[in-house]
C-alpha cells in the first residue's frame, strides 16, 4: 500500500509508532488487512478459514511487533511471510478439503429476475474457474503454491516474494518457472 519511498518512510514511522501504541497497530491493521485477507482467501479458497489465519496473522504481528526490522521492503512483505507460514500449518494440520461447486450454487436461491439469474450463472462461472485454478494450483507442492501466488494473485516482485519466503532471486524465479509448467500441465 505505502510503495513508495515516502510511504516507506511514513509506514516505518507508524511501524514504531505501533510497537508502543495499540491505536497505531489498529492502522497498520486497517491499512494491510484486506490485502492479506484478500491472500489468503485466494490461497484457501474458504471464507472462514481466511478469516480465521487472517487474525491470527495479525495476532502473531502484534505479538511480535518489537522484532520485526526494517530491511528495505514494505512491512507488508513480513504479513505476507508471516501468513504464507500460517497457511502452511493450516494445511499441515488439516490436510485441506476442497469446497464443492454444489456448495456454491446451492448457495443462490431462486433468483426472481431474468436478469439476477444472468447474473448469478456468470458469478457461478467465474467462481467455478476460480475453483478450478485453486484445485489446480493445491495440487502443486507448497513451494509453487507460494510463488505463484504471491506473483499472480498478489502482484509482488521477485526480490520481494524472495524476501517474504527467505529465498534468493534466482531460486524464486526458478521455481515460477517450473511451477507454471507444472500448472499449466495440470490445467490441460
Amino acid at each position: 500500500m505505502l510503495t513508495d519511498k515516502n510511504g516507506l518512510e511514513e509506514e516505518k514511522e507508524l511501524v514504531e509508532r505501533a510497537k508502543n501504541n495499540p491505536e497505531a497497530f489498529g492502522e497498520l491493521y486497517d491499512l494491510y488487512y484486506p490485502q492479506i485477507y484478500g491472500y489468503v482467501l485466494k490461497r484457501t479458497a474458504s471464507i472462514e478459514i481466511a478469516q480465521d489465519i487472517t487474525s491470527e496473522v495479525f495476532f502473531k504481528a502484534l505479538k511480535n511487533l518489537g522484532q520485526f526490522r526494517y530491511r528495505g521492503f514494505p512491512f507488508s512483505s513480513w504479513l505476507y511471510r508471516i501468513a504464507t507460514n500460517e497457511i502452511a500449518n493450516y494445511f499441515r494440520k488439516n490436510k485441506h478439503g476442497q469446497i464443492r461447486l454444489e456448495k456454491v450454487s446451492n448457495t443462490i436461491s431462486n433468483p426472481s429476475a431474468e436478469t439476477e439469474f444472468l447474473e448469478a450463472e456468470v458469478q457461478l462461472q467465474r467462481h467455478g474457474e476460480f475453483l478450478r485454478l485453486h484445485q489446480s494450483i493445491c495440487r502443486l507442492s507448497l513451494k509453487y503454491q507460494e510463488v505463484i501466488t504471491l506473483r499472480f494473485f498478489e502482484n509482488k516482485g521477485v526480490k520481494e516474494i524472495g524476501e517474504i519466503l527467505g529465498k534468493r532471486e534466482g531460486t524464486v524465479k526458478s521455481l515460477l518457472h517450473r511451477g507454471l509448467e507444472k500448472l499449466r500441465k495440470l490445467m490441460e
